[in-house]
Order: C-alpha cells, then structure tokens, then sequence
C-alpha cells in the first residue's frame, strides 16, 4: 500500500496526467472491441455518446498536458542556458 500511495506525493517519478490519459485510451479500446465483436454477431451495443465524448477529452486533455509540460520544462532549460 505503501507504494500506491507515493504515486500522489508532489515528488514522485510518475507522471499521472499520463498513467489517467493511458487508463482512459485503454477504456475506449476495450469498447470499441467490444463494439465490433458485438456488431459481427449481430448485436447493437449502444455506447453513450456523452460517456464516450467524456473519454475523448480526458484522453486529449492529459495526453496534451503531459506534451506542454515536457515541452515547457526543455524550453525553460534551453533558454536559462542561453542567458548564462
């Protein structure tokens, strides 16, 4: 239990906006499968498009957060450099 509870510690080597954005892409593959499997044997699986919308974003937003903080951290490195 102990380790579980460091991921939410400000100083840790996870990035949780990515460990959120992968558990939210890996739900929306499982439907999609469960989507077609459903479609090949005849059957309508009816997905909430709200429900499914609500993934997207969570996927974009942590996904596009993560790349901002990667890039703004090399950016701010690069030109503290510059500046010395």
């Amino acid at each position: 239990m102990g380790k579980i509870t460091e991921i939410f510690k400000d100083g840790n080597d996870y990035n949780e906006k990515s460990i959120v954005g992968f558990l939210a892409f890996f739900v929306m593959v499982i439907v999609m499968l469960a989507d077609v499997i459903t479609g090949w044997t005849g059957a309508d699986l009816v997905i909430n498009e709200a429900i499914y919308n609500s993934f997207v974003m969570v996927v974009l937003g942590s996904f596009g957060i993560s790349g901002l903080e990667k890039y703004a951290k090399r950016n701010k490195k690069s030109s503290t450099k510059n500046k010395k």
